[in-house]
């Protein structure tokens, strides 16, 4: 009779096999002391300034719905909106004039976004609040003739039209960049493709240059939301009643200043971390052809490995 531990025995020479259908990663001691070091360091934080009464919280309950805070809230969010919009349509134009062949068109758009990203943007906001020094007339009329309309400037350029300018040109010079770099992420193949069944250089980039290059555009964009929510607080110095200016007037006459700025700072978190996952799910949205390519190739890797046994 054979003995059967010699059929169970690994052939001579060859590596010990192993039986990994219960494998599991080691568990790492260190990792878990440092992690409740870490939760016992958070939870001792919270609980200090939970229980701190200069923080004023009974005050900041009690202005976190003001009428004030919350019409501040509605200015900050409409600039937002509005400055996006604008730099998003004129950073488009702006970045396919800096691709363009034209040398005109390039280096006038490589000029705007040397000057708008190269200055501070409480700089601009300033110098267009203050712009009726410069010129205390707007004018319309024919080069060295006759003046067609005649504005003065202090009706034109009020603190929103001020913060709108200066929110905008600022944000345009940096979508440009943005949108740029998203274009030319796209392989120039395929702009060559479109151009070879017919299409107009417009219609491919609507068409086909633009979609592909949005997962690149996409994440940026979020980011610069979130930046522009954040640069709306500097409206405050040009008497623009955003957030910032709301809670500032009201602790000019309550003197709690801390717990008006615990305000401000929680519903720009809020209003934040709202942003953050809505741009979390438009880039799934614009990454979900890389998942599909993704879950199509492992049946093709799959069948690959078992055909090379």
């Amino acid at each position: 009779m054979s003995d059967p531990t010699i059929h169970n025995a690994s052939p001579p020479g060859d590596a010990e096999f192993r039986d990994v259908a219960q494998a599991h990663a080691p568990f790492r001691a260190g990792r878990l002391v440092l992690w409740l070091i870490i939760a016992l360091i958070v939870v001792n934080f919270g609980w200090i300034v939970a229980n701190n009464e200069n923080f004023g919280w009974p005050v900041v309950a009690q202005y976190f719905f003001d009428p004030t805070v919350i019409s501040g809230l509605y200015v900050s969010l409409g600039l937002t909106v509005i400055a996006m919009v604008l730099g998003v349509i004129l950073g488009l134009l702006i970045a396919i004039a800096r691709l363009s062949s034209d040398r005109l068109a390039s280096s006038a758009a490589s000029l705007f976004i040397w000057f708008f990203r190269g200055t501070p943007l409480l700089v601009q906001l300033i110098f267009w609040y203050n712009m009726s020094t410069l010129f205390p007339q707007l004018s319309l009329s024919i080069p060295f003739g006759p003046t067609l309309a005649s504005w003065d400037t202090n009706s034109v350029i009020t603190p929103m039209t001020a913060a709108i300018i200066g929110l905008a040109l600022n944000e345009a010079a940096y979508m440009a960049e943005i949108i740029r770099g998203g274009l030319l992420s796209v392989d120039r193949g395929q702009s060559e493709t479109a151009e070879a069944f017919g299409m107009t250089r417009a219609r491919a980039l609507r068409r086909i240059i633009i979609p592909q290059a949005m997962r690149s555009i996409v994440p940026p964009t979020g980011n610069q939301l979130i930046s522009m929510i954040k640069a709306t607080s500097l409206v405050s110095v040009i008497a623009m009643a955003d957030l910032l200016y709301s809670v500032q007037s009201i602790y000019n006459r309550t003197f709690e200043i801390i717990p008006m700025l615990l305000v401000a700072v929680l519903w720009y978190l809020l209003i934040t971390s709202i942003l953050n996952v809505g741009q979390s799910y438009i880039e799934a949205y614009y990454g979900r052809s890389d998942r599909r390519n993704g879950a199509a190739a492992k049946p093709i890797a799959a069948a690959t490995e078992e055909a090379s046994h």
